[in-house]
C-alpha cells in the first residue's frame, strides 16, 4: 500500500537570504525594508534574491506608524486633475494630523527613482493615490511597508474608492429621466478601474430603461495630446453625427466644462438641445454658466478614510472600503 506525505515548505527567512547573498541579516533587513545606508546596487541585488527565493514581504515587523507618504503619480498633478486630488491630500493631512502622525506629499512616476524618492521621506506607510502602474505598485509593496490604494483597486491590496459605478448610473439614470434618449459617453483611459466603473454605471442605467447602448455614443478620448482639444474634436464628431446626442455624461467635470463650452461656442443651448452631467463635483462645476451637473465625492473623507485603513490592523492584505456618491443636480441637466 502506497504511503502518501505531505512535507510542507519552509517559509524564506531573512537569515536565508543572507546566506544566499553573503550579506548581513541587518544588511538584508534595511534593503528589505527601503531603508537608507545602502547602494542602490546592494538594494537591488538582495531584494531581487529574495523575490526569486520567493520570501514573503510582508513578513517584515513594522514598528509605530509615525509619517506617512502621500503619493500621488505624476499624471495627476496637472491642473486638470489637482482640483480633485488637492481635497483628497487635505483630507488626509487633517486625519493625520488628528492622530498626531507626519505626512510627506511626493510626486513620482515610473521612469523616476521611486524608491530614493520615497525613502529620502523615511515613511512608515503609503498612501498611494489615484491610477499606478501595477509593477510600481508592487515595488512599493515590496518595501514591506504597509500601502493602501485610494481612487485605485488592485487585487490583493487594501484600497480605499468612490462608487464609481453607483455615480456612473445615478448620472445616466437623471438624463433618461429628463428626457434623453440619446446619451453620449466621453470616457477617459480604460485602464483606471475608477472609469470602467463608471462606464459600467452608465450602461446599467440604459439597460434598465430598456434604452440600447449605442457604441457610437461611447468615445473614449486619447490619453495622449492636450486634454481641453481632444474633448473638443469628440465633441465635433459627436455632433457630426446624423442623429446627435441629446445629453452627454463625461466620465469627469473638467472634460464636461470643455465640452458643454464647445456645444455653447457652437450656439447650441444646454440644457434645452443638449443636457451635460460630469462627475467629481469640482469647486468649478457650481460656477460655471450654466451650472454643471455632477456626481458628488466627498474628496476629503476619501484621503481620511485611506489613512484610517493604513492605521486599521488586519489579518489579509486584501480589504476594500467603499465611499458613497451622490448626484448634485444643476442647470446644464434641468430644464426646470
Amino acid at each position: 500500500m502506497a504511503v502518501s506525505m505531505v512535507v510542507e515548505k519552509r517559509a524564506v527567512t531573512i537569515r536565508d537570504i543572507a546566506k544566499a547573498t553573503d550579506y548581513s541579516i541587518g544588511t538584508v533587513s534595511r534593503a528589505l525594508k527601503n531603508q537608507g545606508g545602502l547602494t542602490e546596487r546592494t538594494r537591488a541585488r538582495i531584494c531581487t534574491v529574495a523575490r526569486d527565493m520567493g520570501y514573503d514581504f510582508g513578513n517584515l515587523r513594522q514598528g509605530e506608524v509615525r509619517r506617512i507618504a502621500f503619493l500621488l503619480h505624476r499624471q495627476h498633478n496637472t491642473p486638470t486633475h489637482r482640483p480633485f486630488y488637492s481635497p483628497v491630500l487635505h483630507g488626509a493631512e487633517e486625519a493625520c494630523r488628528r492622530l498626531g502622525i507626519a505626512l510627506s506629499f511626493v510626486v513620482v512616476g515610473p521612469a523616476e527613482p521611486v524608491l530614493e524618492l520615497v525613502r529620502l521621506h523615511e515613511p512608515d506607510a503609503l498612501l498611494c493615490a489615484g491610477f499606478f502602474e501595477p509593477e510600481l505598485v508592487q515595488a512599493l509593496r515590496d518595501t514591506g511597508k504597509p500601502l493602501v490604494l485610494v481612487d485605485m483597486r488592485l487585487p490583493g491590496y487594501r484600497s480605499v474608492n468612490p462608487d464609481h459605478q453607483l455615480g456612473g448610473y445615478l448620472a445616466t439614470r437623471h438624463l433618461i429621466r429628463t428626457g434623453r434618449r440619446r446619451i453620449a459617453m466621453l470616457s477617459g483611459p480604460m485602464s483606471h478601474h475608477s472609469i470602467q466603473e463608471r462606464g459600467r454605471g452608465f450602461r446599467k442605467a440604459l439597460y434598465d430603461a430598456r434604452m440600447l447602448s449605442d457604441p457610437d455614443l461611447e468615445v473614449q478620448l486619447p490619453s495622449m495630446g492636450d486634454p481641453a482639444e481632444n474633448v473638443r474634436r469628440a465633441m465635433a464628431g459627436l455632433l457630426a453625427m446624423t442623429h446627435r446626442p441629446d445629453a452627454v455624461f463625461c466620465y469627469n467635470d473638467s472634460s464636461a466644462l470643455t465640452a458643454m463650452k464647445h456645444c455653447l461656442d457652437a450656439g447650441l443651448k444646454v440644457p434645452h438641445d443638449i443636457a451635460f452631467v460630469g462627475f467629481d463635483d469640482i469647486s468649478a462645476a457650481a460656477t460655471a454658466i450654466p451650472p454643471l451637473s455632477s456626481i458628488n465625492i466627498d474628496k476629503e473623507a476619501l484621503g481620511a478614510m485611506g489613512v484610517e485603513l493604513l492605521m486599521q490592523k488586519t489579518t489579509g492584505p486584501e480589504l476594500e472600503k467603499t465611499l458613497s456618491v451622490q448626484l448634485v443636480v444643476r442647470e446644464s441637466s434641468n430644464d426646470d
